[in-house]
């Protein structure tokens, strides 16, 4: 069952409602589930967390969120990152692209693809290319949208490529105050370390991140490890 809006902005809904009629915050969350066509919270929840997470991830996330999109290269990470900026633009929230890989044209192209709809909404995405994206830049261009609005930074380990932009970490700390004062959403498709698949393990997780750079991949709420066509979404510890 499709939601009428995302998990955050019903957790959102349900806090205003709990605040302005006075009552428990579980009464309001099990409002807004009946709502919704749900018994409780709880199995409104456990219904998001079974679906595909390609189809479910924009509810899976909260206003304010930093997530670490990150896998080795062509297990999917960068389509599903396009595919949370068109499900956001779906949803009437503003939608931005970052990228330091790809041109507009060659983003533009990947974005339809990943758009098996063909409503267009990819048309409706912000693509940003210029060599000048860092965390200020990012900052100046969404400065303004509200909560939850979503934008997709390709990828983490360019960011501060030039040595005139500041250290990775200190990007990474500035956006994600911003997204925590702002309430929108930010992801950032990351590289995995090639050793990872020399190793055994099903999936990467928080230590195969390559990291040319330092940066404490605390200041990330949520990270999405993706390999062989298995994604996982998990809270940052």
């Amino acid at each position: 069952m499709k939601l009428s809006a995302p998990i955050f902005q019903l957790k959102r809904r349900a806090k205003l409602m709990a605040r302005n009629n006075s009552v428990p915050l579980n009464e309001a969350l099990n409002q807004i589930a009946r709502d919704e066509g749900f018994a409780t919270w709880s199995l409104l929840s456990a219904s998001v967390s079974s679906e595909p997470l390609s189809k479910t991830i924009l509810s899976r996330l909260e206003a304010g969120d930093l997530l670490l999109l990150a896998g080795r290269p062509g297990h999917g990470k960068t389509r599903l990152g396009l595919k949370l900026l068109i499900d956001a633009a779906r949803d009437n929230h503003n939608a931005l692209l970052f990228t330091l890989e790809f041109t507009e044209q060659q983003a533009r192209k990947h974005l339809r693809a990943a758009d098996p709809d063909d409503g267009n909404f990819s048309d409706d995405i912000q693509i940003f290319t210029s060599d000048q994206i860092s965390a200020d830049y990012i900052i100046r261009h969404m400065s303004g949208l509200e909560p939850g609005a979503v934008a997709i930074i390709d990828y983490l380990q360019l960011l501060d490529q030039q040595r005139s932009k500041p250290l990775l970490s200190e990007q990474v700390q500035t956006l994600g105050e911003f997204a925590q004062r702002t309430g929108v959403i930010l992801g950032f498709i990351s590289q995995i370390d090639r050793s990872f698949e020399v190793q055994g393990k099903r999936l990467p997780d928080i230590g195969d991140v390559r990291l040319p750079n330092f940066v404490d991949l605390g200041l990330f709420r949520k990270a999405c490890f993706l390999h062989n066509g298995e994604a996982q979404l998990q809270e940052v510890a």
